[in-house]
């Protein structure tokens, strides 16, 4: 059984190059803040393996379901990602995102991925470790408008994080 469709294909393709890498990574968190569960998980192999935090998921659907639950949780959320290394067809990357939850308490998630990607782009398994740290809405450095951060706005090197 074929783990993806004939025309499933995410450009750029692995072997990464600092360029294509720094793209990838930008399409991610391009994905992400879309907040769209069923767009973000058509980056992802069809048997696609995640740990994120304490929890395992495997297979696309579950993905969904995943990301269905984190943003009923997660309101506003907001996310910078930054290339940390590329090899061959792995990225691993370093981010932090900002969100609030039900009751408007803040929170700045740091965490790591490491990335593996199939010969066609397509993600096959991710590795987060993330941490929560509460913030004052004082203190919040992500403030564009929900969806695509702007090109223009700093990065996570650039915001000392």
């Amino acid at each position: 059984m074929s783990d993806r469709s004939p025309n499933e294909t995410r450009p750029p393709l692995p072997p990464f190059t600092l360029e294509t890498a720094k793209q990838k990574v930008r399409a991610a968190e391009d994905g992400w803040n879309t907040r769209d569960p069923e767009r973000v998980a058509l980056a992802y192999t069809q048997q696609s393996v995640w740990r994120n935090r304490a929890e395992f998921v495997t297979w696309r659907p579950d993905i969904v379901a995943f990301l269905q639950r984190k943003w009923a949780k997660e309101l506003d959320y907001r996310l910078i990602k930054e290339l940390w290394a590329h090899d061959g067809n792995r990225i691993a990357v370093r981010f932090a995102y900002e969100w609030h939850d039900d009751s408007g308490n803040w929170f700045r998630s740091y965490g790591n991925e490491n990335w593996e990607f199939d010969e066609h782009g397509l993600m096959a398994r991710r590795f987060a470790c993330i941490n929560d740290l509460p913030i004052r809405d004082s203190d919040r450095l992500y403030h564009w408008p929900l969806g695509r951060r702007p090109d223009d706005h700093p990065g996570l090197s650039d915001l000392g994080l």
